[in-house]
């Protein structure tokens, strides 16, 4: 197959016009914008507990409310992210344009519920933080897949894509 071939074949836009528009007049496009450096945030400030924690010893209460309350947000963004799905996409999850977002999301949020069920359950304290840093891990992958679509996202509306 000639290389040219390769190259000429047209890529999918990440959106179409229509789904642009939609994703441009709702307002969980904004809610979405608001709280994902929110849980950025969260996630920083929580990582620097836990490596304090893991480090010392010291701080256990204050790295697992943050960890409770980085996982209340990962929820909380994940649910307003279906519905922004819904609304730009017409459906919940696993739309074209975010299925591997998706996929990967559902593995952090496997993770971070995973600490809970060990926080509840009495699990060794380091054994807890080990799951947050795997989740943070997973999180930081996640997030690295937004950041990148939306550059891709940036680079269609200039119709450089």
């Amino acid at each position: 197959m000639p290389s040219d071939t390769l190259t000429s074949t047209p890529s999918r836009q990440l959106y179409t016009a229509e789904e642009r528009a939609r994703r441009d007049a709702t307002i969980w496009t904004t809610v979405q914008g608001v709280l994902a450096p929110v849980q950025f945030l969260v996630f920083l400030v929580s990582l620097a507990l836990v490596i304090r924690f893991m480090v010392t010893g010291v701080g256990f209460e204050a790295a697992t409310i943050s960890i409770v309350i980085k996982t209340g947000v990962l929820l909380t963004i994940m649910v307003t992210g279906a519905i922004w799905e819904k609304v730009v996409f017409g459906q919940y999850l696993f739309a074209h344009a975010f299925f591997w977002e998706d996929v990967v999301s559902f593995a952090v949020i496997a993770l971070h519920l995973t600490y809970v069920w060990a926080l509840l359950s009495g699990w060794p304290h380091a054994d807890q933080m080990w799951i947050a840093l795997a989740a943070y891990a997973a999180y930081v992958i996640n997030a690295a897949q937004f950041v990148w679509k939306l550059r891709m996202a940036r680079l269609d509306a200039e119709g450089r894509l």
